[in-house]
Formats: structure tokens, sequence, C-alpha cells
């Protein structure tokens, strides 16, 4: 197999457009990670205008957070299937018209509809399954780093747009708020449709890094059946194998992890020792820094390194830093707080490009956004019965130490779990020749048949 175009090799045309479609599909995953995290920001004010308990407005981020994880699968499907251009305009459109119709709701029913079934469907769409679907189509070399980009959104768009969302929220009402949010999801929606295209094909390019008559630079065809048809038959097909199971398995205990423990319970569990809700939520908002800065090196490592053993790796140092978190929670911040805050944050989602790497290495390049759809259900899955698990641990126990030292033990169980993954049987996939950008080459054929290994 020949190698990748390094960047030097590569026509500049290649890598300006390529970069740009990135720059811009990292503009909607910015911008949709902003309207999921805005939820949390307006709940208090809508509760105080209607009277409405916390239950009624958590019940509706919940089906909002659910959903958003469910549906990527099928999102995946959709993609492949009508390319991103069309289904992500048309998701931020939706989104952008549910927001501004909350602003004349006066049930709660109407709050479930908008927040939780149709905005949660719709940043279904534009989720993580969205870059791995476009870093597969516009990247062969760099594949991993682009991935790693893509993943860091989620804390960029939340750092980026939720003071000013909040600080509108105050002084302007959750209507002007929300209606912010509309706007910015129509103009993400006009920057998509003007400058993203489904393929480099469609506009007479090849892959960045790909060598012109290989078949990494030919557009695989789209499905042949619905969307909804194409993903239980890659599931279906999937679940045959180990590899799949591990990688939903290890996923699942990332979701429980992160954000359904720490996410979700790390204020509240701060509290009980002490420490200002304030400064726990400072703490958290580090976080968010380190896990884009994380992200992005996880990728760089993913181009150079088998992505199992950085599976393994960030697994294992998630739960021993797990076990840590009860005895470093203080009414003040200790220096050992410190040390967990920034480790957590850069291990926080680096397991996503080592991930999709292993969804590409072992389901080929057609299949690998709806397998890496499945997995990111297990890890939506695993964030809810995580967070439950958690309060229903602390409210039984009246603290939260069960929590923490049974998801580190989850972390250990799940490193374990990425040594099971078969090995990639090309010595390319993890050693690639040098200078050039190594890349990950598909082990099937993008054919309709699929020969999972």
């Amino acid at each position: 197999m020949q190698r990748p175009l390094a960047e030097s090799e590569a026509p500049a045309v290649y890598t300006r457009r390529a970069w740009l479609v990135a720059a811009v599909v990292l503009s909607a995953l910015v911008a949709s990670a902003a309207f999921r995290s805005s939820t949390g920001v307006l709940m208090e004010p809508i509760e105080s205008e209607f009277g409405w308990s916390r239950a009624t407005t958590a019940g509706a981020v919940s089906l909002n957070l659910v959903l958003f994880g469910c549906i990527a699968p099928f999102a995946a499907a959709l993609l492949e299937r009508y390319g991103p251009r069309r289904v992500v305009t048309i998701a931020l459109l939706i989104v952008g018209a549910a927001s501004a119709l909350t602003t004349w709701m006066t049930s709660p029913w109407q709050l479930w509809v908008l927040w939780g079934l149709v905005i949660g469907t719709a940043t279904g769409s534009t989720a993580l399954v969205l870059g791995a679907i476009v870093a597969n189509r516009w990247f062969v070399a760099r594949r991993g780093l682009v991935v790693g980009i893509f993943s860091g959104a989620n804390a960029t768009g939340q750092l980026l747009f939720l003071p000013a969302i909040a600080a509108t929220a105050t002084h302007a009402g959750w209507r002007a708020a929300a209606l912010i949010v509309s706007g910015l999801a129509a103009l993400t929606a006009l920057f998509i449709w003007l400058l993203m295209r489904d393929r480099p094909q469609d506009i007479g390019l090849i892959p960045y890094g790909a060598r012109p008559g290989t078949p990494e630079a030919e557009p695989a065809p789209p499905p042949a059946v619905s969307p909804v048809r194409a993903a239980l038959s890659v599931l279906r097909e999937a679940s045959r194998t180990w590899a799949f199971w591990a990688l939903m398995l290890t996923f699942f205990v990332c979701g429980w992890s992160t954000n359904g423990l720490v996410q979700t319970h790390f204020i509240p569990a701060a509290h009980d020792h002490g420490m200002p809700a304030t400064t726990a939520a400072g703490l958290l908002a580090l976080v968010g820094i380190f896990d884009l800065v994380g992200t992005i090196a996880s990728g760089w490592l993913t181009d150079r390194v088998d992505p199992r053993l950085l599976l393994l790796a960030y697994y294992a140092l998630r739960g021993l830093s797990l076990f840590t978190v009860h005895s470093l929670l203080a009414p003040g911040v200790e220096p050992g707080m410190w040390i967990f805050i920034i480790f957590y944050g850069l291990d926080w989602v680096a397991t996503v490009p080592p991930t999709v790497a292993l969804c590409r290495i072992h389901f080929g390049l057609s299949h690998a956004g709806i397998v890496f759809g499945w997995t990111y259900a297990a890890h939506m899955v695993g964030a809810g019965l995580g967070a439950s698990f958690a309060g229903w641990i602390r409210t039984a126990d009246g603290t939260y130490r069960t929590a923490w030292m049974s998801a580190g033990v989850l972390c250990i169980m799940a490193a374990f779990v990425c040594l099971t993954v078969p090995k990639p049987t090309t010595p390319e996939a993890v050693e690639p020749p040098k200078p050039a950008p190594p890349s990950y080459p598909d082990e099937v054929d993008d054919a309709e048949e699929l020969t999972f290994t």
C-alpha cells in the first residue's frame, strides 16, 4: 500500500480546501455544544417565571441528552446517505427554530417537546459522528489530529458562548438568550451551506494526503438503503465481532466516568465537603480548558501510536485518579486537587480519536461513522446510568465515596478490555513509514456486503 502524501507533497488547493471544510465543521460542532449547554444556564430563569419544578426542567434536559446520544447511529446513516452539507444545514435550522419557539411557550410539555425532543434530535445530527465522517472523507493524512480537534469542540463551545448566554439571561432575560442561540444556529447553517461540500471529489479534488489513482482517492458509494435500515444493518453485522463489543463497553465506561459522574456530580460532591459551588464550578470550567488541549494531543498521538495502547493508558490513569477524588475534596482547593483537575481535563475525551481510528481500522471507511455512532450511543447511555447510580449512592450513603471508587474500578476494567481488541493486521496501521504523515488504512473494502474482522 502506498504511503499517504506528505503535507509538502500535497497540492496547495487540497490542503487549503480540506482545512477550510474542517474549520466550517468545527464551527458547527462548537455551536452545537453551545446549544446543548445553554439549557443549564436557562433552567433557573424559566423555573422562576413559570413556577416549574427542577424535576420538570431537568426531565427535558435528560430527554435531550438521551436522544442526543441514541440518535447518533441513525444520524451517521443520514450523513452517509444524504451528505453532511444537507443534513447539518437542516438540523441547524431546526435547532434555531425550536430555540426561537421556546420564547412563546407556556406549558411544560412544550419545553419537553422543544428542548427535549426537537433540539435533542437535531443536535444529535451535529454530534461527534459528524466529525468522524468528515475526517474520514476529507483526510487520509492527519485524520487523528482532525478528529482530536473536532472532539475538543464541546469544551470550546461551552467556553466561548456560555458566559455570553449567561450574561444575556441575567441582564436581558432568558428569552433574549434563547434568541441568541437561534440566531447563532441560523448563521452557522448559512456557513455550512455556502462553504461545506460532502466530499472532495464533488469539486474535483481528492482527500488530503491521498495519492491519485488509489482506492482511498475514490469516493465510496452512498448506502443504497434507508438510513434506519443502514444503521441497523451495520449494527447486526458489527455485533458479530468482539472489536465492536469491546469499543461499546469501553465507551460506555467513558460516558459513565465523565458526563455521568464528574460533570453531573462534581459540584454537589465538592459542596458536601464545604467547597463553595462557585469555586467547584470554576474547577469544572478548567476541566473544559484542558480537555481542548488533551483531545488535540490525543489526535496527534493517534496518528503515530497504536490506538489500543492509547486507550489502555487513558482508562487506566483515569481509574487511578478517580480513587483519589474523595480524599482530595476539601473546603479549599488543595494542591492535589489542581493535579486532578489538570489531568482529568487532559483525559476527558482523549478517548475519542483512538476509538474513531479503531472503528475505521476494523469496520472500513464507509461504515466507520455508523459504528462510531453506535459506540457514542453507548457512551451517552453510560452517562445516564452513571449519573443515576451516583445520585442513588449519595442518597443511600450520604457520600459519593462509593461512586468515585466504583467508577475507578470500571475504568481499570475498561483498560484491560482495550487489550482484547484485535491488533491491526497491517504493520503500517501501527508503524507508518517516515517521513510521511501516517494514517490508519482501512482493513476492509468499502463494499456493500460487510465482512468485518
